[in-house]
């Protein structure tokens, strides 16, 4: 069976990446969502405030949930300010959740935030991907990977 390529999105400011995604993963595949957010939310985030390190997002009643994922309190705010890990409220089609729903009870996968990012229209976005956890053994081998490239990397400026 022939992969698909993986999409890239319209990232005009990236706020917040999880980089480690790629290491304790294998993403599958990717989805862009939109996230519910409050006045203050969006402030902070425009400042470039806001991480989604240790987040991940599931699927309870038709509905997708961004979990553990920390926006700061506004600095300006009044008492109207928002709670910074509270779970929010990501806006995608029924058919997407249910895509979502049946990749995650069926296959085992899980739903990760790669990243939080507005895009050219000025909307603050998630880019979620659908992936399966790696084995140890199999990040031993991303390791052994990446050092190879790196070394490859120097022995062709050396020598080339």
């Amino acid at each position: 069976m022939a992969k698909l390529p993986i999409r890239e999105f319209d990232k005009v400011k990236v706020v917040a990446d999880n980089r480690r995604a790629y290491y304790e993963y294998f993403v599958e595949e990717k989805f862009e969502a939109g996230i519910e957010l409050q006045g203050t939310e969006v402030k902070s985030l425009r400042t470039g405030e806001g991480s989604i390190a240790e987040s991940y997002a599931m699927v309870e009643d038709e509905e997708v949930f961004l979990v553990n994922s920390n926006i700061p309190q506004y600095a300006k705010g009044s008492w109207m300010n928002h709670e910074p890990r509270r779970r929010r409220r990501l806006l995608l089609r029924k058919r997407e959740i249910a895509k979502l729903h049946g990749a995650i009870t069926r296959q085992g996968l899980t739903l990760i935030p790669l990243s939080l990012y507005f895009n050219g229209a000025g909307k603050a976005k998630v880019e979620l991907a659908l992936a399966k956890g790696k084995k140890a053994h199999d990040k031993r081998e991303a390791v052994k990977e990446r050092d190879w490239k790196r070394e490859q990397g120097r022995l062709l400026r050396q020598h080339g």
